[in-house]
């Protein structure tokens, strides 16, 4: 099964934005955030483009699937 990999604490680091923060921009609970950067839980569709929204970037950069 592919293994989901994310920047997200990286790019929460360059934005200095804590979990909680960004989980009430894109309106999730601060676990969901915890879990997706532990590779934990795979965003929807609408998630991954809101995360990618607020840092202004795209969702291929935050996210990928590795074998």
């Amino acid at each position: 099964m592919p293994e989901l990999r994310t920047k997200l604490k990286e790019y929460r680091a360059k934005y200095n934005m804590k979990q909680d923060e960004l989980a009430n921009l894109v309106g999730v609970r601060r676990e969901t955030i915890i879990r997706l950067e532990k590779g934990l839980y795979n965003p929807s569709l609408k998630l991954a483009m809101d995360i990618a929204k607020v840092f202004h970037t795209t969702v291929e950069e935050l996210f990928t699937f590795f074998d």
